[in-house]
């Protein structure tokens, strides 16, 4: 395949940032996103050029680390990371733009990498749970329902990506947030901080400077790992009880 590829460069967060265009050939369909990305980045270290900086880990689709805003979509055209997306979802001779996620929140490093600590201090805020140290507890010892360890199991599939950020015409952060709450709050281990919990950590998410959900569900639809709308409104319900009973 060949590729004309506008990707985002930029050298600082202090610094603009514009779209350079490169030409690359001989792409195989079976090669993932970030293969494709690596062989861009050898021609240029190999003429000399700086070679474009972007965020990658495990590439198998579990860290949520490999950022990109492809062609306007966040991860590109299919529901998956970009890391597991292949080439073969694109043609001979596409034009594809290659971009940051575009955020107040998540400020650029370099080119297409950004910062995401905003979603660490919004775990730092509240996801977590009290549990005594010492010897690993029984696991039958606190009895969870089946609903609530399959509810529990969804959201704790969020890999903190940001996905839903990008994809947000807002910005916003409530599915990441409400994944995080949800996943703690429908267990008994995470009944002591239910309600302090969502205040906090809700509290800090309006600090970091993400923007207002309104409900639009580009952010469920863009999530590679499928955390459906419902668990937003299940966290506003979780944050009205909480602010009823002053946590």
């Amino acid at each position: 395949m060949r590729l004309t590829l506008r990707v985002w460069r930029q050298r600082n967060a202090a610094a603009d940032g514009a779209l350079s265009t490169y030409e690359i050939d001989g792409i195989s369909p079976d090669m993932s996103f970030l293969e494709m990305l690596d062989t861009l980045n050898e021609e240029l270290i190999l003429s000399g050029d700086d070679p474009v900086a972007f965020d990658h880990d495990c590439r198998e689709g579990i860290c949520g680390a490999c950022s990109l805003v492809i062609n306007g979509a966040a991860h590109g055209p299919e529901q998956t990371t970009t890391c597991q997306l292949h080439m073969r979802s694109f043609r001979d001779g596409d034009t594809i733009d290659i971009e940051p996620w575009r955020a107040a929140a998540f400020p650029v490093v370099k080119d297409l990498v950004v910062d995401r600590s905003a979603f660490d201090r919004i775990i730092q805020a509240g996801g977590y749970i009290t549990a005594p140290t010492g010897a690993a507890p029984e696991a039958h010892a606190t009895p969870v329902p089946k609903p609530d360890a399959d509810s529990a199991f969804e959201h704790a599939e969020c890999i903190g990506c940001g996905a839903c950020v990008a994809a947000c015409p807002n910005g916003a952060a409530m599915l990441f947030t409400s994944a995080k709450v949800n996943h703690l709050n429908v267990l008994p281990q995470g009944a002591p901080e239910r309600g302090t919990r969502v205040l906090d950590m809700v509290a800090q998410m309006d600090e970091e400077g993400f923007g207002g959900c309104t409900l639009a569900g580009e952010c469920a639809t863009a999530c590679p790992k499928g955390i459906p709308l419902f668990s937003i409104t299940a966290m506003n319900r979780e944050f009205l009880r909480a602010a009823r009973k002053g946590r």
